[in-house]
């Protein structure tokens, strides 16, 4: 790496202290040792003083760096934690999630879970927001390795990033269990909702209502959650005879674009020569958009489409704006995975990884106290 090398769009500091990151979880530093020089970094790194002295600043704003007048800079120690006695009083529980909708009604019953077993059995619990962010996560499970924490759960972010942290946590014996989606390029205890249940019956509910057109709106693609969740929903469709077109079910972000992108993709399903007339919604976050979108471009909900909830994490209450929506267990799975993680914190070698699925629910409109009917009151602008 040179002050040349790498994307021009990133900061080289940027790049440097990733590098170092991932050294430190690797476990070539460890608390209480040196740790390498601004000398060293320029020479490894070929980079200037200014970019060396950057990236160790930050390593220190971070806390995973101190320094100590007349001794140089160390790798910091982790809050001491001892193995738990018998009533869990010593020990510390890091739940790491993302929390990109702080009033996610599936989060926030996710760590209620959580921390209701950490009540009963005497942990502290300790919650740090990644915010959708590889490196935020990197960082939070490199606290834990370096013993931050007795266990950690896991909400993991999008993607397959390289994570180092995770096996400086396998290497210190810091267990670790998953929650909502699982990586398959882990080995670790999971605890998920039945996505492709989530895919399949509320599938099955928009064919028995008449629907053989049926489109789906994402947010995440790249999770096992999504994965699950879309062959469940093609599985339905081939029970029933109904052909799967890839214009409709396609994985792509219909969140993360900007606005003009995302209604461009309503107006595209719209336009096709056999309309969509029903749409299955990842989250709340996508049902709002979405109605927001079809009202704008002119359509009646639920008289021209009508819409399925996926999950009921959202700024909206999924049931009076959906034929039909999942329920997911979502205090459960929180409760579930601090169960196992506390077992495996008492008996570190008892029994093989877990992959625990738990049964969904699902809410039919005909079942809640009442239904919405969204138009729009004015005609739309120009396209």
């Amino acid at each position: 790496m040179s002050e040349r090398d790498g994307d021009p769009r990133v900061p080289l500091y940027q790049n440097v202290k990733s590098e170092l990151l991932r050294a430190i979880a690797a476990g070539e530093y460890t608390p209480g040792e040196p740790f390498i020089t601004q000398r060293e970094i320029r020479e490894r790194f070929g980079v200037s003083n200014t970019t060396a002295v950057k990236a160790l600043n930050d390593l220190v704003v971070d806390g995973l760096l101190v320094r100590r007048r007349g001794k140089g800079t160390f790798v910091a120690e982790g809050p001491r934690t001892t193995r738990p006695a018998e009533d869990g009083a010593d020990a510390s529980i890091m739940c790491v999630l993302s929390l990109l909708h702080d009033r996610s009604p599936h989060a926030a019953r996710l760590i209620r879970g959580v921390e209701a077993v950490c009540a009963e059995l005497g942990y502290r619990m300790f919650l740090s927001d990644t915010k959708g962010d590889p490196d935020l996560e990197e960082r939070a499970l490199l606290r834990a390795a370096r013993g931050g924490a007795s266990g950690v759960v896991l909400y993991p972010v999008e993607g397959r990033a390289p994570l180092p942290a995770l096996e400086g946590m396998r290497r210190r014996g810091v267990p670790m269990v998953m929650v909502d989606r699982y990586r398959q390029d882990v080995v670790a205890d999971a605890v998920v909702a039945d996505n492709f249940a989530v895919g399949f019956q509320l599938t099955e509910h928009l064919i028995a209502a008449g629907h053989t057109r049926i489109a789906v709106l994402w947010e995440e693609t790249d999770s096992t959650s999504v994965r699950d969740r879309l062959a469940g929903h093609l599985q339905a469709l081939q029970q029933h005879g109904i052909r799967q077109r890839r214009e409709l079910t396609v994985l792509r972000p219909y969140l993360g674009p900007p606005a003009a992108s995302r209604i461009e993709t309503v107006r595209e399903l719209l336009a096709l020569a056999e309309p969509p007339s029903a749409i299955m919604c990842a989250n709340g976050y996508v049902l709002a958009g979405a109605v927001h979108d079809l009202t704008s471009l002119g359509v009646q909900i639920p008289d021209e489409i009508e819409l399925a909830g996926m999950d009921d994490g959202g700024p909206l209450e999924l049931p009076p704006l959906t034929l039909v929506s999942a329920i997911l267990p979502s205090e459960e799975i929180g409760r579930r995975a601090m169960t196992i993680l506390a077992r495996r914190l008492a008996e570190p070698d008892a029994g093989d990884v877990e992959h625990v699925v738990l049964p969904i629910g699902v809410r039919i409109r005909d079942s809640s106290t009442g239904h919405l009917r969204v138009v729009r009151t004015q005609a739309p602008g120009p396209a």
